[in-house]
């Protein structure tokens, strides 16, 4: 029996007055998943397109692949660096069993590197998917609609900007309070002003501060601090990171921070990808790029001992979260600018 016969079949079970009917919203996510829906627009003006929610949905979350993929191996890399540097190390939790049933601590194997990253980042991805898809199930059985494919890009976005040791528990927290009250008390997919990826990272930066920052969270390592790119810049200006790192370095992604934030080569892969799916408006990149270009040369201008003041335009672009939140925060579908004007 095919999978789409198989569907039909049990189908009656969840429509109004099956055995099943307030799990319809859990057969119907299944069913789009793997097909398109049946029901069509059939009043009021439409435009008729070959496109839909869930394909627009699943189209950014695999435009977040190449940031993830580097990502993970960046964060083994950074790991078993400083492992190196230590002379040895190891991860004591269960991270560390896990890991080594798969791979050593060789920072020149990208194999070795990527399942280091992969021990830390996957669990926070699952804890994510599984807790953040609770509550969506959980509102479309009680309101009685659908459930959208949004959370997919939800998840991965949340997952993809949290520090890859936080603790799972927290992860759990700030997923739920950014669906919670970021999207579903506005009425779910479509309705919410606020992003729910930023809105649950917010929430737990501001509830646990010594989890999300700092120099100790950003390498997965027992007892090893390092400092971000922005750190080493606030703390001792542009010429001492200089001497740590070149533009280059930064720009391919070889530097500690959070898994999706790192590549800026990574994220313009993904961004090219929504630009040419024409899901991301190019309005909204370039808006957000030339504002980036303005206010960071204003701040050169001005004398200050401040030695963030004096970082130019194109370090901005390449260390912290601004080309992630270019790429996909800013174009977000449903929470960016409408109108031409507003982007």
């Amino acid at each position: 029996m095919g999978l789409r016969k198989l569907l039909d079949t049990i189908e009656p079970h969840f429509e109004k007055g099956g055995k099943y009917e307030k799990w319809y919203a859990l057969y119907e996510a299944a069913d789009t998943i793997f097909y398109s829906p049946s029901s069509v627009t059939k009043t009021g003006s439409h435009v008729r397109d070959g496109i839909d929610l869930k394909r627009v949905m699943i189209t950014v979350w695999l435009a977040a692949f190449p940031a993830m993929f580097y990502g993970m191996y960046n964060l083994g890399f950074q790991a078993n660096t400083a492992m190196a540097a230590m002379g040895g190390g190891e991860v004591a939790d269960w991270h560390g069993v896990l890991i080594g049933m798969f791979a050593g601590h060789d920072p020149s194997s990208i194999w070795d590197c990527f399942i280091y990253g992969a021990a830390f980042f996957v669990p926070i991805y699952m804890v994510t998917f599984i807790v953040g898809g609770f509550w969506e199930v959980l509102f479309s059985v009680v309101r009685g609609h659908e459930i959208n494919e949004g959370f997919f890009v939800t998840s991965i976005l949340y997952a993809l900007i949290s520090p890859p040791d936080l603790p799972l528990w927290m992860v759990a927290l700030g997923i739920s309070f950014g669906v919670v009250i970021g999207k579903e008390i506005f009425g779910g997919t479509g309705k919410n002003f606020l992003n729910p990826a930023l809105t649950g990272r917010a929430f737990v930066f501001f509830a646990y501060p010594a989890a999300m920052s700092g120099d100790a969270v950003w390498t997965a390592v027992d007892g090893f601090t390092g400092a971000t790119a922005l750190s080493v810049i606030a703390s001792d200006g542009m010429a001492a990171l200089q001497t740590q790192m070149t533009w280059m370095d930064a720009f391919i992604g070889r530097i500690p921070g959070s898994v999706g934030e790192v590549s800026t080569l990574a994220i313009f892969i993904g961004g090219a990808l929504l630009l040419i799916a024409r899901i991301a408006s190019w309005r909204i990149m370039l808006g957000v790029m030339l504002g980036m270009f303005a206010v960071s040369t204003i701040f050169n201008m001005i004398d200050s001992d401040n030695p963030m003041f004096a970082m130019p335009w194109h370090w901005h672009l390449v260390v912290g979260g601004f080309a992630f939140g270019m790429v996909f925060m800013a174009t977000d579908p449903v929470s960016a600018s409408m109108t031409n004007a507003g982007k």
